[in-house]
């Protein structure tokens, strides 16, 4: 087997994947790739969880790549993040460093590790017309006729199940040319959080993101121009924050119903992960509470390993 040739680290939100692998990055010298499908919009930054000064270490900033490269209300997808995930890894190879990958959005990190040849779906307006008015439940049953529904996030706003049943629908009815894409061997690093940790950490930085001006952020979007339903579309705190500052909820019907859904976020993703397993991924999993020195050993032997092979 040939030496690595990228480091994957991911994780589900608030596990520490981002310090952890700014620090890995500091020391192999190397820059990160973000895998996050809404840190790439620019403005949504407590939202999102950019936390950009974890990629400072030692005083030292550590290049990072996909991160504030959309402007908000725009409709980033996964064929676009296949180009730019591409683009990026040739540059940071070019500069003769081994790019890290990190993130929590399954299907961004398995579209580059498992290379999926994927095509840009256009809007298709007379199904658009066929589907207008239809229930979110209707639309939910319609999408369940193409696949089976591992994403929920497609059936969270009537919008987003619009966007993906045309997507289906495109790709059941078109050629799928294939798109080149390279096979990478990964050394996939996953960073496992008991339950009940990864549950108290989300609450307690709900709280910090929501004192440091998080419904702010919200307004400001909105004043920008961004719509409503636009912001909505994004799902987790931007639909919550959205649907207060609208006035459709009170701020602890906000914050209540907000703190569940990351609840139900989080677990959706260690469900992607575990999925990604039984699909021929092989991840080490790497505690959590460990210090982070600890971590970064446990890493470097296991890509160390790889390069004595």
């Amino acid at each position: 087997m040939p030496q690595y040739e990228l480091i994957t680290i991911l994780g589900p939100t608030a596990s520490g994947k981002t310090p952890l692998a700014a620090a890995l990055a500091d020391r192999l010298q190397s820059e990160i790739i973000s895998a996050d499908s809404r840190q790439v919009y620019r403005g949504m930054d407590l939202g999102t969880g950019k936390d950009l000064a974890d990629y400072i270490v030692a005083g030292r900033p550590v290049p990072y790549h996909l991160i504030d490269i959309v402007n908000p209300g725009y409709k980033y997808n996964v064929f676009e993040y296949q180009r730019d995930f591409l683009t990026a890894y040739q540059t940071i190879r070019s500069r003769g460093r081994l790019p890290i990958l990190c993130g929590g959005t399954g299907l961004y990190l398995e579209s580059v590790l498992k290379g999926y040849r994927l095509l840009p779906v256009p809007e298709n307006p007379s199904l658009r017309a066929q589907l207008a008015g239809k229930t979110l439940e209707e639309l939910t049953q319609i999408l369940q006729s193409y696949k089976e529904l591992h994403n929920t996030t497609d059936t969270d706003t009537p919008k987003r199940a619009v966007r993906a049943i045309e997507i289906e629908e495109y790709y059941a009815h078109t050629p799928a040319e294939e798109r080149p894409f390279p096979q990478l061997h990964s050394l996939i690093i996953g960073i496992d959080i008991e339950r009940e940790l990864r549950r108290s950490k989300i609450s307690r930085r709900l709280r910090q993101r929501l004192d440091e001006g998080m419904v702010d952020e919200v307004k400001r979007l909105l004043e920008q121009g961004i719509a409503p339903e636009d912001l909505i579309y994004y799902g987790l705190e931007y639909k919550y924050l959205t649907l207060y500052a609208t006035g459709q909820l009170t701020y602890q019907e906000m914050f209540s119903q907000l703190e569940i859904a990351i609840h139900q976020f989080a677990k959706r993703q260690m469900t992607w992960f575990r999925g990604m397993e039984r699909r021929g991924f092989h991840i080490h999993w790497i505690n959590a509470t460990l210090p982070l020195e600890e971590k970064l050993e446990k890493i470097l032997q296991l890509y160390q390993e790889s390069s004595n092979q």
